[in-house]
This record gives C-alpha cells, structure tokens and sequence, in this order.
C-alpha cells in the first residue's frame, strides 16, 4: 500500500527562514548564497530551482531522497543557528516557498525559492555592517562574503549591502543587522572606556593632588608672609 502525503493548495506561498552564506561571482557581476549544510556545494540565486546534489535525474523534492531548498517555520530557530562558530558569519534569509513542498514539522523541503530579504549579521568587531567582504574561502566560481564595516575592509575585494542588492536583482532586501557587541550594554562600559570603579579612583587621585597644591601653595603664603616681616 503506498502512502500518499496530504496535499496542500495555499493561495499565498508559505514564508520560511534559514542561514546562507552570501557570495559573489569571480567576474563580480552576480551575487547568490550558498549553504551551510550539504547543499552548498551548489550555490543558488535569489530566485532559483533546487537540484539534486547527488546528481539524481528525479525532480526535487522526492520523497525517498533530501534533495530540495530546506528551511524552517520560525524565524528563532533559524537566528539560533547563527549562534554557532561555524555559522557566525552567515546571513538570515527570509524565503517564498514556491512550487512543490513537502512540510516537516519545523519546515519545509521544496523545489523553488525566492530570496526576499537578507540580513548579515554584525562585523567582526561588533560594528553594524556596511558592506559585504571577501572571506577568503569561496566555491568554484565563487567567493564567499561576510559582514564588514568600513574601517575592516581594509583593501579587501567587497560590495556595499545595496550594491549586493543591486547585483543579485529580483527586488531583494538587503538589511543590516546588528549583534549583542554593537551597542554596549547601558549599565557596562563599552571597550576601552573607564567604569565606576576607576572613575571612582581617578577622582580619589585628583582629589589627593588638589590637597597637595593647597598645602604647597599654604607654605608659599607663610614663607611670603615671614619674608615680608623680615624687610
């Protein structure tokens, strides 16, 4: 008996999220993703189809097989991957499911996507990013970008988010995402600022000085005084 999966007919295609590397073609002219996981041996665009990455003639998504675009239901579950060292620098995309799916209890495997928005995370010094920078590894064809502001480029081969956006076409989104590191805490302060405790110690070292000129300048006015007297 074979068993048949439910069919679904949504009259808007279902919204999902995942985590992909963004990159940018050898020649510079073109801009896609590509995986975190097996698939990205395969680099995509920003509306594109699935293709086996076993090199199967059967149609993505097939049942007996895991082939297809992946992602999931929750925007959470997709930000908590980029929470691994491997993944730091990757981008969170918000994805159309489009064509045939097969829905998973926190996602979906389907046969084509459009890219709608993407979000780098923050620099590697925690600043927001301004501009997507060689990372120095890529595929074939391809290098791999990740988030830099300004002063971390440094020479480095990049592209401006919009200038990404521009280059990858089909109306994409590119929206800079900030990180715990860009914006210190209100009640920390941020790196290489003083804190209480030393603002404290510097006002008691101020202090000590200031009682030491006002003793040295009570000497001065008795020794002025005595001279006085004298002539």
């Amino acid at each position: 008996m074979r068993l048949r999966l439910p069919v679904e007919r949504p009259t808007e295609p279902p919204t999902g999220y995942k985590i992909a590397h963004p990159v940018l073609s050898q020649d510079g002219t073109r801009a896609g993703f590509t995986g975190v996981s097996l698939g990205g041996a395969l680099p995509y665009g920003v509306l594109d189809d699935a293709s086996c990455v076993y090199g199967r003639r059967h149609r993505p998504p097939a049942r007996l097989c895991d082939c297809g675009f992946h992602c999931v239901h929750d925007r959470t579950a997709a930000e908590a991957l980029l929470c691994t060292a491997e993944h730091r620098a990757a981008a969170l995309l918000e994805v159309s499911v489009l064509g045939a799916y097969i829905r998973f209890e926190r996602g979906f495997r389907y046969a084509r996507q459009r890219v709608r928005t993407v979000a780098p995370g923050p620099c590697d010094c925690g600043a927001t990013a301004g501009a997507l920078a060689d990372a120095g590894w890529g595929r074939p064809g391809w290098r791999a970008l990740a988030p830099a502001c300004a002063p971390c480029v440094r020479g480095r081969a990049s592209v401006s988010l919009a200038g990404f956006a521009r280059l990858a076409g089909e109306g994409l989104r590119v929206v800079a995402g900030g990180g715990p590191a860009a914006v210190p805490p209100a009640d920390l302060p941020a790196e290489g600022e003083p804190g209480v405790p030393e603002l404290v110690a510097e006002a008691a070292l101020l202090q000590a000085r200031l009682d030491w000129f006002q003793t040295q300048l009570a000497r001065l006015g008795e020794r002025g005084a005595g001279g006085a007297e004298r002539d």
